[in-house]
């Protein structure tokens, strides 16, 4: 389905095809416009327009079909597809439209918050030839990259990201970023975080159940407490993952994981500003 059909859809069919609002879509096209006019060289123009390549980088991450079977769609070469999604990201990611606020905002706490929710999530990867141990995730049985995701309970928007390999510990991963927070934050996560109160005391994790043990009637109802609130930040992994990029064993090189995490999380948090 190329662009001149797919603007035909209801707005709720279109977020569902590609997974971005129209007005979103507008503005990467725009975008991209925009770098294409400052090119020197003007150079053969490409057989595919440019709300068309936007719309073929949306769709490869959307599906995440291979860049073969993307081509034979579009009657191109598998060549033309790659050059495509690479070109696209690139300017997208340089017109910092969809940046995160990032990791410094959570210490001088100037995003008007209370409460930060933090998770990891893992995408599976496809068995590295080499030093496959570093990749292997023992919770998910299988190779992995993980995503450590921070979240601001009242906004609802993704402060920032983090990414390790798998067989990393989730508070290995939060000691290697070295997060630091404004002394007024409070921190919740889940029980991959124990320690944390060492780095910052206003946080808090579920309360572990001893070995041999039981928890009180009060621990639990404090376990089932701070669940509550830590859910949202569950939910948040759940939309991008809609992006099956994310969510389906990754093919691709693991330097440019990172980037395209972040430019998908930078547009969910575009949308929801929306």
């Amino acid at each position: 389905m190329k662009y001149w059909q797919a603007r035909k859809l209801s707005a709720r069919k279109f977020k569902r095809f590609c997974g971005v609002k129209r007005q979103t879509f507008r503005l990467m096209v725009r975008l991209v416009k925009g770098q294409q006019k400052l090119k020197k060289k003007a150079g053969s123009p490409s057989k595919v327009i440019i709300e068309d390549q936007v719309l073929v980088t949306l769709q490869y991450w959307r599906e995440y079909r291979t860049y073969f079977h993307i081509a034979q769609d579009w009657k191109v070469s598998e060549s033309t597809v790659f050059r495509i999604v690479k070109k696209v990201e690139n300017i997208l990611i340089k017109s910092r439209k969809f940046s995160l606020p990032g990791k410094k905002t959570l210490l001088e706490n100037s995003l008007n918050e209370e409460l930060i929710l933090m998770d990891v999530m893992e995408s599976p990867i496809e068995r590295p030839k080499k030093h496959q141990k570093r990749f292997y995730s023992g919770k998910q049985g299988e190779h992995t990259l993980k995503t450590q995701v921070l979240l601001g309970q009242k906004t609802g928007k993704i402060i920032c990201l983090a990414h390790d390999k798998g067989r990393n510990h989730d508070f290995k991963l939060f000691k290697k970023t070295n997060l630091r927070f404004h002394q007024l934050l409070r921190v919740i996560g889940d029980k991959g975080y124990q320690g944390i109160t060492k780095f910052h005391e206003n946080s808090e994790t579920p309360i572990k159940k001893p070995r041999g043990g039981k928890l009180t009637k009060e621990q639990k109802e404090y376990n089932r407490q701070l669940n509550r609130l830590r859910i949202a930040v569950e939910h948040i992994n759940r939309r991008l993952k809609i992006f099956k990029i994310l969510s389906y064993r990754y093919r691709n090189r693991h330097r440019r994981f990172g980037l395209r995490a972040n430019l998908i999380a930078g547009i969910y948090n575009y949308e929801l500003a929306q």
